[in-house]
């Protein structure tokens, strides 16, 4: 077994690498936060909510010797709605055109059904190299964390297949963050950069406000809420009369959700809730586009929308 806790020493070639790479894993594996911390910005939004994300998020990693591009997918997860079929689909299409997979599992639980459901398809994916990735070492300690890199490597083996690398990181931690990028980028083809230096994501930026709200609103929330809560962007527009060196944009913005009995949780006593939603996610959004920001939120019942074809197409599904 190769558990990689250092720096590989450098090459001297001086190709240049450029690649798409993978994370995969059940819901809530750390797969969002990695992705953040290796791009060193957010590009992903994270929740300790399970399955929070829904679209596949590319971060990109400049490097002078190399571009990672950081494909960021949902859980793959046994699916009960329609909603959940179309994410798995999304999850698999991914697998099938990237350079390498990361598979992340948590180090502070044990391997379970859900992993070695997700470990069996990746056993029949024969092209792309496949590197497992051990995740939230800072909330095990170090006995706990050789018994998990045992166990995977061992779930490797009785599948019938090699991991090329086994990787301890902490994103939170920022511990062998970096490492986990020089162990990846050798295992992408040579080729010129992708995307222009300076890009950290090609995420549509009203797909990027849309989330960030979505983060804001699952904080906090009942525990059946995160799949019911969609978020679309109606409108970004930068209002008019405006001085040009105090510029403002209008964000209007529907939060969907699938019940009108879901309506109060989300926009709490005298609408509290909403307004902290608001706040928060504004602040962020201003971060992300370095503007100030007007947020006009309101609250709409899609009935169903995760099992019904036309919602979900009109959601971006």
């Amino acid at each position: 077994m190769s558990v990689r806790t250092q720096t590989p020493q450098p090459t001297q070639r001086s190709d240049h690498r450029a690649g798409f790479a993978c994370f995969v894993g059940r819901p809530n594996a750390g797969k969002s936060t990695l992705t953040n911390a290796l791009v060193g910005k957010k590009v992903a939004i994270t929740s300790n909510r399970p399955q929070t994300t829904r679209h596949t998020v590319r971060g990109i990693v400049h490097r002078p010797d190399a571009q990672l591009i950081l494909v960021d997918t949902p859980g793959l997860h046994k699916p009960r709605t329609l909603l959940g079929e179309r994410l798995n689909d999304v999850v698999r299409a991914t697998w099938a055109e990237v350079d390498v997979i990361g598979f992340c599992l948590p180090a502070d639980q044990k391997i379970g059904p859900g992993d070695r459901f997700i470990a069996k398809e990746l056993a029949s994916i024969k092209k792309a190299p496949k590197v497992a990735i051990i995740t939230k070492t800072d909330l095990v300690d170090s006995k706990a964390l050789a018994e998990q890199l045992i166990a995977v490597d061992q779930l490797g083996k009785e599948l019938g297949f090699q991991w090329q690398e086994i990787v301890p990181v902490s994103a939170v931690g920022e511990k062998q963050v970096e490492l986990l990028a020089d162990l990846l980028v050798p295992l992408l083809p040579e080729g010129p950069a992708l995307y222009p230096e300076g890009d950290l994501t090609d995420e549509p930026e009203q797909v990027m406000v849309a989330e960030l709200i979505r983060e804001a609103a699952l904080e906090g929330v009942r525990d059946e809420l995160p799949h019911s809560i969609a978020v679309v962007v109606e409108e970004m527009l930068p209002r008019e009369g405006r001085p040009a060196d105090k510029p403002l944009l209008d964000i209007h913005a529907n939060v969907f959700i699938e019940r009108s009995s879901q309506k109060g949780i989300i926009i709490g006593p005298k609408g509290k809730r909403l307004k902290d939603v608001g706040i928060k996610s504004r602040k962020q959004i201003e971060a992300l586009l370095g503007t100030p920001v007007f947020l006009d939120l309101h609250v709409k019942v899609a009935k169903d929308w995760q099992r019904d074809p036309k919602q979900l197409r009109r959601l971006g599904f």
